[in-house]
């Protein structure tokens, strides 16, 4: 997923002096700095997702070629193992109304049992107990709001015995990252957002912010990835409302790092483990992947659900990441950070400086890099 930032031209020079702070595992948040145009700020996806661009590097020779992603099959070995996240993004964005008329925009943040959910209320005003608020989209349906939480955070009911993810795949919206520009209330985009802001492999639904490493995947990909051997693995971690938290602190060790629930299947352990055992590659698809994949110790995997709240910065010895699939991360942000500890701080930068002078699209609906 990407964070949130201002709209309009990102701007801070890459900085000389990188490496010094990394070498004594401090890491000034100025290091990961750049400055990106804002017209490669893409605003929609790729005609076809697999006809987005890809950068492939090698670490070994820090060689960069310029492809596109339908290539990947073809540069992937056949006794490679992808490891992919299957969260499904919930349409998380929504809109109630007050009994006086008022609006109230929404923010689904996580289900909870009993038809209860935490969501953020926006203009709600003094919050009356047991308050009933209808859906603007379905107004027979709505919520009550039961209770006032830190952070902003409300606890609600949903009326009837649907949870509030079952109403949302109705009534809500994508939660696209507000770089991504669209009217608000409805936008003529929203039906086509609600498919391009998904993989196509989405399966486990909570998520509030896609996997967008996976986006570039189609049934013709998978195919040919079938075709040349390449097995998959899926785990889930779901992007919650930390994603968006922007980093505050100077040092990047210094930033409180969010949770997020993660699970790995006995399915998932089992084919992790045999590639492992068969001393085969670990291909990645994406930060969320492998942050799930290196919170877990060293050595073979067990199933079980649980919550990561790992930074990934350089320097950092990687466990059981051997090459990553990403698309292109903001300035300044953790993701970038995770760039950074695979290839090297010198070595992110340059690829990002080459990525612009190439004219790549950036962030959530752009392209895409294979690091390996």
């Amino acid at each position: 997923g990407q964070a949130y930032l201002p709209r309009g031209t990102l701007r801070c020079d890459f900085l000389p002096t990188v490496q010094t702070s990394a070498r004594l595992n401090k890491m000034n948040v100025d290091d990961l700095d750049y400055a990106l145009p804002s017209e490669l700020i893409a605003q929609t996806p790729a005609a076809d997702r697999s006809a987005s661009r890809l950068l492939h590097y090698r670490r070994s020779g820090r060689s960069i070629a310029h492809r596109m992603f339908s290539d990947l099959p073809s540069l992937l070995r056949p006794t490679d193992l992808l490891v992919m996240n299957d969260a499904r993004v919930t349409p998380a964005r929504f809109m109630l109304i007050k009994p006086t008329g008022g609006r109230v925009e929404g923010l689904f943040v996580e289900q909870r049992e009993h038809g209860r959910a935490f969501v953020m209320l926006r203009n709600l005003g003094p919050m009356q107990p047991n308050q009933r608020l209808s859906f603007e989209r379905e107004p027979g349906m709505g919520v009550r709001v039961i209770n006032k939480l830190d952070g902003g955070l409300f606890e609600v009911q949903v009326e009837g015995d649907e949870s509030l993810i079952s109403v949302l795949d109705r009534v809500g919206r994508m939660p696209l990252p507000p770089y991504i520009r669209r009217e608000k209330g409805a936008d003529e985009r929203d039906e086509s957002d609600r498919s391009r802001y998904q993989t196509v492999y989405a399966h486990t639904p909570g998520s509030i912010a896609a996997p967008t490493a996976g986006l570039h995947f189609t049934p013709a990909v998978f195919a040919q990835l079938d075709a040349n051997g390449i097995e998959r693995a899926f785990v889930t971690l779901h992007v919650g409302l930390g994603t968006f938290k922007p980093i505050e602190t100077t040092r990047l060790e210094d930033h409180v790092m969010h949770s997020e629930r993660y699970a790995l299947s006995e399915q998932a352990c089992e084919a992790i483990n045999r590639a492992k055992r068969e001393a085969r590659r670990m291909v990645v698809v994406g930060t969320t992947t492998s942050r799930v994949l290196e919170s877990q110790p060293p050595g073979m995997l067990s199933p079980h659900e649980g919550q990561t709240q790992l930074l990934i910065k350089p320097p950092y010895e990687w466990k059981h990441v051997d090459a990553l699939i990403t698309n292109f991360h903001q300035p300044r942000s953790t993701l970038i950070a995770l760039v950074a500890a695979l290839v090297g701080l010198d070595e992110q930068r340059r690829i990002y400086r080459e990525a612009i002078e190439e004219k790549y699209r950036f962030f959530s609906y752009g392209d895409a890099m294979l690091v390996e």
